[in-house]
């Protein structure tokens, strides 16, 4: 029932994190976090501050959060064209900003104690399962037109023009970017940025070192176009996220639980 909704479960446990800052990186899912721990304190995005449970829209600017030495929680990954039938309200909505998870209704507000309280991953997924199916049993659709366009640009990792995606759809490329605008909060092109973007952190977490390499495979003019564009989303160039945040993203957390993909 939530196959298209949500993409994937990842349950994490790091004890002795010392890395102080994270920065959340721009991805094409709207992302739920619940800590199981202490409140999460985000900052560089409209509705910071400390909260148990994070529901982030797309972004095309690091989400900065302060990180204290334990992290237990549950990170979820939303289909943006499916939040309307899990939180009751578009993309849009959520676009640029941290919101939270208890504004969406008493079952989600009450959903990091009962995770909390579980006795393993196993029932925390099911509990999850359990409260997402309830919400979707009457999904609001997308227009056709619009879910195949965003599934065509994820698929060409942002690099297909937009003349061409609307012509493909059968929509005018205004119209297109209308429809964008009002179900992910983003025209096509800002959305093709965070897609090729997505790439380009895929490749480097994969061990691609070569940065004209991850340009070129990520679909950027060349390096240096590669390297502006991840200065303005990560807010760090692509050699001090690598240095940084790379060994901590890469490290096995003590006690996680592999990802659970619905």
């Amino acid at each position: 029932m939530l196959r298209g909704l949500v993409t994937r479960y990842i349950g994490y446990a790091q004890e002795n994190v010392t890395l102080e800052v994270h920065r959340g990186l721009p991805s094409r899912h709207v992302t739920l976090v619940i800590s199981l721990a202490e409140p999460i304190h985000y900052t560089g995005l409209p509705g910071e501050g400390p909260l148990q449970s994070v529901v982030g829209g797309l972004h095309t600017a690091p989400a900065l959060i302060t990180q204290d030495r334990t992290q237990r929680g549950i990170q979820l990954e939303l289909d943006p064209l499916g939040v309307r039938t899990l939180l009751g309200v578009t993309a849009a909505e959520l676009t640029g900003r941290v919101t939270d998870l208890a504004d969406f209704g008493p079952d989600l507000a009450n959903l990091p104690y009962r995770l909390a309280e579980a006795p393993d991953w196993r029932t925390r997924f099911a509990i999850i399962d359990d409260t997402l199916a309830a919400r979707a049993v009457e999904p609001t659709q997308p227009p056709p037109e619009l879910d195949r366009a965003w599934h065509q640009l994820r698929t060409s990792g942002g690099r297909l023009r937009v003349s061409d995606l609307a012509s493909e759809v059968g929509w005018s490329r205004r119209h297109l970017g209308e429809r964008f605008r009002t179900e992910l909060g983003l025209a096509p092109k800002q959305a093709a940025r965070i897609l090729r973007f997505e790439r380009a952190a895929t490749l480097l977490r994969s061990g691609t070192r070569d940065l004209a390499t991850v340009a070129y495979s990520a679909g950027y003019y060349d390096q240096a176009h590669f390297s502006n564009e991840w200065r303005a989303m990560a807010g760090c160039s692509p050699r001090t996220w690598i240095t940084e945040e790379l060994p901590f993203l890469q490290d096995n957390p003590a006690g996680a639980e592999p990802e659970s993909a619905t």
